[in-house]
């Protein structure tokens, strides 16, 4: 084996975990970093939501993947199939193996479209779309101005998925857009679940509750997608409390697919042998692998129980940084400690919000002063829209926020 390249930190993934610690450590004096991304666009996800809703154009959720990447780390153009964290190397898909003394793993979450029996081939039919890809986005927004009057479906997959809250939003989007256009009183709108309730976290899940009836939301909760006829037009739904199936037609449906870590990360030693998912197994406070002190993961990757979102990313990045920085020169334990925070800002209309804070606890944990945020406000919708992608683009990628 031959390794063509050495770097003092490598870094698997350029999304946005991959781009924030890279920038953080940066600053923290280290100038030696490679950083291994296939893609040659960077996404701010988050928008996707929005784009599917017609509030914004998919074009503003991407930039070049070199635009963002910090100076002075050099951009590895490929992918990652396999670690050794005994040799301290990773191979990519076309034969090249890279040295490391530190390794950070953020290669994002896998979507899981095969796991549900024909969505698949439901996704890419006339009468299905999914925010989840940026390709997608814009039909999901084509499907609902269209509809103006039959049954819409909305799903949302049992496990960890990014953005817990992205499969209820856009069925807020759809039924305030029909609201407008007084058609929804035509429309049936199903909200399928996996969960006993709206949220997590009890105090969001009672204005969410006010949400689906001021909508006339149907919720199925407990409930999950389990089988697509696409031709058919038919979701196939169990009710995971009694076991019963039902055969529900549809107009038009959104998908959320199942998802795991990427199928060449359950194949490495970092992934939790427990853990089917595969996620790198680390310690949830210093975001270390627990087997393998010279590796480190964050993002949606990473097995810390939290909500996978750009927030917690955003939490995550400094204590990683501060982490990976003390490990090369001490042998004294992690300085920093991540306590799981996240956050989900969930659109309920096409002018407000909310924005759920909450940690590990899964207790409300709120932290812009004076402003409650348990309820629906037309301000939040500015940070949603406008606020939070310039905190994304100018400061967070930048190490700066």
């Amino acid at each position: 084996m031959t390794i063509e390249a050495h770097h003092k930190v490598l870094i698997v993934g350029g999304g946005t975990a991959g781009i924030s610690v890279a920038a953080r450590l940066r600053r923290h004096g280290i100038h030696d970093i490679g950083l291994v991304e296939p893609s040659a666009t960077h996404y701010y996800q988050p928008l996707w939501t929005l784009v599917g809703g017609g509030r914004a154009t998919a074009a503003a959720s991407a930039r070049p993947q070199r635009s963002v990447l910090p100076k002075g780390v050099s951009w590895i153009r490929g992918r990652v199939e396999t670690v050794d964290p005994g040799g301290r190397t990773v191979g990519t898909a076309d034969g090249r193996t890279i040295g490391y003394d530190r390794l950070v793993v953020c290669p994002g979450i896998q979507l899981d479209w095969n796991r549900v029996p024909g969505m698949a081939q439901a996704v890419t039919a006339p009468h299905t779309s999914s925010n989840y890809t940026y390709e997608l986005a814009p039909k999901t927004w084509d499907l609902i101005r269209s509809m103006r009057s039959g049954t819409a479906v909305f799903t949302m997959p049992s496990g960890p998925i990014k953005c817990g809250g992205a499969p209820q939003k856009i069925a807020y989007l759809a039924a305030d857009h029909w609201r407008e256009q007084g058609v929804l009183k035509d429309i049936r709108v199903v909200l399928v679940l996996p969960t006993p309730g709206m949220f997590g976290v009890p105090v969001f899940a009672e204005e969410l509750e006010r949400v689906v009836a001021r909508y006339g939301i149907e919720v199925r909760k407990n409930s999950e997608l389990v089988e697509v006829d696409p031709d058919g037009r038919a979701a196939v739904i169990v009710d995971h409390t009694s076991g019963a199936k039902d055969s529900l037609r549809f107009d038009m449906m959104h998908l959320v697919p199942p998802q795991s870590a990427p199928d060449w990360l359950k194949e490495t030693p970092l992934a939790d042998p427990a853990d089917p998912a595969g996620y790198a197994e680390i310690d949830k406070h210093t975001l270390r692998h627990v087997r393998h002190p010279d590796i480190f993961a964050l993002g949606d990757a990473g097995s810390s129980p939290n909500s996978k979102t750009g927030a917690a990313i955003r939490k995550q990045a400094p204590v990683v940084a501060r982490n990976l920085a003390a490990s090369l020169t001490s042998t004294e334990p992690p300085p920093a400690s991540y306590d799981g925070y996240s956050s989900c800002p969930i659109t309920t209309s096409r002018h407000s919000m909310l924005l759920a804070e909450f940690d590990y606890t899964l207790r409300h944990r709120p932290t812009l002063p004076l402003i409650d945020t348990t309820h629906e406000r037309r301000d939040m919708w500015y940070l949603k829209r406008y606020g939070l992608p310039f905190l994304y683009w100018n400061l967070m990628l930048r190490g700066r926020a």
